[in-house]
């Protein structure tokens, strides 16, 4: 199936036209005149992408936005209004919506809004996504260190640094690289320094590089003029024009074409740009805040990233560590994710056990915080006293630190051997991590981990580790 899309509209037949177009090319879709009842059934229709009228009698377009936001917030939420304003369109795109088109609508134009948005829901599930706001510790707060940035959660030395560069620069036009692991919170950064600079009242605007097909990105970024193309039945205003007065944020720059990346730093240097198929230039003042989760250096190495592009986008660059190297920020994360799943889930855990917090901190965390989020939300629902054990950690946490907590607790085991099999752990999952990035190809994790193809392949046989499928 090439997803399932919920579509909700007051208008029958504009749902069945929907409908229809989108079960042609093999979606599901399942569709709803009343808004109430949509918002009843969103937990069990679990779709990839939700399209919805932005004006209907009872929960609009912006309240299925906001509900959404709040109980599935990786669920990308596409709006369709009848206006087609610049106004409508940002006031959408800054309180979250993934997309908005425009009624009456081209078969074109929404399916390659929902290709997109099924895209990035996968993605969004696949890989770990940054953290969500910090709303407030309640129980013993005054004796935990305060965040610097309220919605970031952390207290260790390396993000007081990171809050200390936010603070800094947030009121500047300068443009900011963020990089780090995939998970470690770059959008919730681009969105700190954003909110408190002085354009935290004008539209904060996001586009994710690497979910949008090299054919359509130019349009995304730019927007595109009536005509331009078969299926523009009508003007459309890209990223760049939406951002205009406030800030966009680039996320997965490095996946961007090198065609784009020549019409990026134009835009850079000239402060304007053309619609696809116009001939007026517009110019634009925004903020540009750009993040990768791969090195950027070693893209301009390879050929992959234009240098000239990568010196106008690194003018502060910002560093987020994984979650392996603050491990010390682990206990206020756990506590924060354990409120907010007790309130969601409607449990009661108050307490975990000295060993599972310990194993907690011991786990090498290759997902970052959405995998420790994930790994307590499970938790937290599949316990059945109001004590999160040992007996309640997932099967693969407990495959790695439970053979350390064993020893730990015996007498008779060295300290040597103890380090032995935490450095063992360290490098089974650096080994899996480069064959992961390199496609599985030994070669290539070799040389990425500075060891020969026959060391890594006597270590691989060594850890147990083998090539991804």
């Amino acid at each position: 199936m090439a997803g399932r899309v919920l579509v909700v509209d007051d208008e029958k037949n504009i749902t069945f036209v929907i409908q229809a177009m989108l079960e042609k090319v093999g979606y599901e879709a399942a569709i709803y005149v009343d808004s109430r009842e949509a918002l009843e059934s969103l937990q069990d229709e679990d779709p990839d992408v939700v399209i919805t009228d932005l004006h209907m009698p009872g929960p609009g377009g912006m309240e299925i936005l906001e509900h959404c936001q709040k109980n599935f917030p990786q669920l990308p939420v596409v709006v369709i209004t009848a206006y087609g304003t610049v106004e409508s369109a940002v006031s959408a795109l800054k309180r979250g919506a993934f997309d908005f088109i425009t009624k009456p609508f081209d078969q074109t134009e929404l399916l390659n809004v929902v290709k997109k948005a099924v895209a990035t829901h996968r993605q969004r599930l696949k890989e770990p996504v940054p953290i969500v706001p910090l709303l407030s510790l309640n129980e013993k707060r005054d004796a935990l260190p305060a965040p610097a940035i309220s919605s970031i959660i952390g207290s260790s030395a390396q993000m007081e640094e990171v809050f200390k560069v936010i603070a800094k620069i947030a009121n500047s036009p300068t443009t900011v690289l963020v990089q780090g692991e995939s998970g470690t919170g770059k959008e919730l950064v681009a969105y700190e320094i954003h909110r408190n600079s002085d354009r935290a009242n004008k539209p904060f605007v996001k586009i994710n590089c690497a979910a949008i097909p090299a054919t359509l990105i130019e349009s995304e970024l730019f927007g595109y003029e009536r005509g331009a193309f078969t299926g523009a039945v009508a003007s459309k205003p890209g990223r760049f024009e939406l951002a205009n007065e406030g800030t966009l944020f680039l996320d997965e720059v490095a996946d961007m074409p090198l065609e784009m990346q020549v019409k990026l730093l134009r835009v850079l240097q000239e402060h304007e740009f053309e619609r696809v198929g116009g001939i007026h230039s517009m110019k634009v003042d925004v903020r540009i805040i750009t993040a990768s989760n791969k090195e950027l250096q070693a893209e301009v190495k390879a050929g992959r990233f234009r240098e000239d592009l990568f010196y106008r986008l690194n003018v502060v660059p910002i560093r987020l560590p994984a979650l392996r190297e603050r491990k010390e920020d682990i206990d206020l994360l756990v506590r924060y994710f354990v409120q907010q799943f007790n309130e969601r889930l409607k449990k009661h855990i108050v307490n975990l056990t000295p060993e599972t917090l310990s194993s907690l901190r011991s786990f090498s965390w290759p997902g970052n915080i959405r995998q420790l989020e994930n790994v307590l939300e499970r938790m937290v629902l599949m316990s059945e006293s109001d004590t999160l054990r040992i007996s309640d950690l997932p099967p693969e946490i407990a495959a790695e630190v439970g053979p350390i907590a064993e020893a730990a607790s015996s007498e008779s085991v060295s300290f040597k051997e103890l380090v032995k099999k935490q450095t063992q752990s360290v490098e089974r999952d650096l080994i899996e991590k480069a064959l992961e990035e390199k496609g599985g190809n030994v070669t290539r994790a070799a040389e990425k981990l500075g060891l020969s193809r026959k060391g890594l392949q006597l270590k691989m046989k060594e850890l147990g580790v083998r090539r991804p499928e």
